[in-house]
């Protein structure tokens, strides 16, 4: 029998490019999309769920698991991007993107859990950031969120290790995908403070994305986690700088690494 993963976010970017790349591989895939209905081209099922609502991604595991009979990969996948300074972002954008990035990748993972101990053996692919290594100005949200879910993968995975369950995290750089049309941008406000700064460091980032890897190389990164029969914990994909910039974190003195990233950002 083919395993079942299970990939929510599907329908576009690094999800979309994960579920096809693994069909050819062989595997059952599952992905998911807040409105299924609306994409028409994927090459495998997508089923509707909504990571910031419990009930959503209840019946979507139980749809899956109806259907296919177990779950054997969780490729936790979904997420959205945010920036802005943090003085002028909405208080409720910031709880929609933890809602996105951290308790709902939190509520699918107890929703798969309970199968995968039945069964003793499952594996969990957490979906971070490179930038989650590191506070990032005008990014701080998206830092603190895919931070956030790094710290869960590594206590998460010490509690169901005795189940035979296996839960670690890939932190993608920038990639060619969707994810900036996506996100919330915090708008350039006429006459704030960091009207100027703040205008120039958008557009930047989005230059980043729109030049950025092809999401292919995270499906093979995926898929090799999937083929080591002992996964690590963290795994990182992306540009050697990008990569490069954290263990630049962990060498060099904390005010060293900081106007390592002012200069970088032109702050």
């Amino acid at each position: 029998m083919s395993k079942v993963i299970f990939i929510t976010g599907g329908s576009s970017g690094i999800g979309r490019a994960t579920g096809e790349f693994l069909l050819t591989k062989g595997y059952r895939v599952y992905g998911t999309s807040r409105n299924p209905q609306t994409v028409t081209n994927s090459k495998f099922p997508l089923v509707a769920l909504d990571v910031r609502n419990t009930e959503s991604i209840k019946a979507a595991v139980a749809q899956v698991i109806a259907e296919a009979g177990t779950i054997d990969v969780l490729v936790n996948n979904a997420g959205v991007g945010i920036t802005g300074p943090i003085e002028e972002i909405p208080a409720e954008e910031i709880k929609n993107n933890f809602e996105t990035n951290l308790f709902g990748p939190i509520e699918v993972m107890k929703a798969v859990l309970p199968q995968m101990r039945a069964q003793k053996s499952g594996l969990i692919i957490n979906v971070t950031s490179i930038a989650g290594y590191m506070g990032l100005p005008y990014r701080g949200v998206y830092s603190a969120s895919k931070g956030a879910l790094e710290l869960i993968t590594e206590a998460l995975r010490m509690e169901v290790k005795s189940f035979g369950i296996t839960i670690t995290s890939v932190a993608p750089g920038d990639f060619a995908t969707s994810i900036a049309d996506r996100r919330y941008h915090a708008p350039v406000l006429k006459g704030s403070p960091y009207e100027q700064v703040y205008g120039g460091i958008l557009s930047t980032m989005n230059q980043h994305v729109d030049a950025g890897s092809d999401p292919l190389q995270m499906a093979e990164a995926v898929y090799a986690i999937m083929k080591t029969p002992n996964p690590g914990v963290h795994y990182k994909v992306g540009a050697f700088m990008q990569k490069f910039s954290i263990v630049l974190k962990r060498i060099l003195p904390d005010k060293v690494y900081e106007k390592m990233l002012m200069n970088h950002y032109k702050l």
